[in-house]
């Protein structure tokens, strides 16, 4: 059983990334239900510290996909950045809305 793709997560500062994991990602577990310890991160809007130790291709921040992120780094960009505003997170990493905290997609 395959899941769906999330859609992209986008902050309220306007920086974005694809946060996915499932059965073909770089994620923990790698099933279809999770909930995820650690998580595929793909194609940021600009470079993030955060991130890059995880990047497969550091020196093309933005064309590179993060594989085996954990949960507690997605967050930290998430805040890092204000929040989200938009998008969706794989099961078991908590949603960080701008100026708010929520439970579930937005």
């Amino acid at each position: 059983m395959t899941k769906p793709t999330n859609r992209l997560v986008i902050c309220a500062d306007g920086f974005h990334m694809s946060v996915q994991a499932g059965t073909t990602a770089y994620s923990e577990p790698r099933d279809a239900t999770g909930p995820y310890k650690l998580v595929e991160v793909g194609y940021p809007n600009c470079s993030e510290d955060l991130l890059l130790p995880y990047a497969e291709e550091p020196e093309q921040p933005t064309n590179s996909v993060y594989g085996w992120v954990p949960k507690s780094v997605v967050t930290a960009v998430i805040a890092k950045h204000g929040g989200m505003i938009e998008g969706d997170l794989p099961n078991g990493i908590p949603y960080l809305y701008a100026g708010t905290y929520k439970k579930g997609p937005i």
